[in-house]
């Protein structure tokens, strides 16, 4: 008996301390703030990096002008030892990103990086001027710049195709 009598104290100890730890945690969890917004995206200025990446190319890099000012540019990068590498992304007003990406490197190579997979849909759109190839399928839509000449430019993202086809006829090449 005398046996019984401790496994009982023991068991209810453990009730206990677990009692106590929820407790705990149930107070611990009210007294730190809970934000269930997605944190506002900084935006960055890209203008000395497109300046640079104009000077230094060895084609005309692509960059929008007259966008709404509700477009925030979010990442810049030029990369001129891979391919002469030009990376400009965005978040659209709906929260939506697009990228504007262009290079020397093989074009087949570089569309399927670029787009994440995407295949080309033979659609293709006349926007600002210019021809434009849809591709779909992968983890972003794309249009791909038909005859760019020396270089591949891509505007892809998770925006869809109306998104992407305003900053395509934003693009000015320089």
């Amino acid at each position: 008996m005398a046996g019984s009598n401790g496994r009982q104290k023991t068991a209810r100890d453990m009730i206990l301390s677990l009692g106590l730890i929820m407790i705990a945690a149930w107070v611990i969890y009210l007294f730190i703030p809970h934000d269930d917004r997605a944190p506002d995206v900084k935006r960055v200025d890209y203008r000395v990096e497109l300046l640079t990446a104009r000077r230094a190319a060895s084609y005309p890099v692509a960059a929008p002008e007259g966008l709404p000012s509700t477009w925030k540019a979010t990442s810049v990068r030029f990369r001129g030892d891979e391919f002469d590498a030009w990376h400009l992304g965005f978040h659209t007003p709906d929260g939506e990103y697009v990228t504007i990406e262009q290079s020397t490197q093989r074009r087949s190579q570089f569309i399927d990086e670029a787009s994440q997979g995407a295949t080309e849909t033979k659609v293709t759109e006349q926007i600002g001027g210019r021809t434009w190839i849809r591709y779909t399928g992968g983890r972003y839509d794309a249009l791909v710049l038909k005859d760019a000449g020396g270089s591949t430019t891509v505007v892809a993202g998770t925006a869809g195709f109306g998104p992407l086809s305003t900053m395509a006829g934003a693009l000015k090449l320089a």
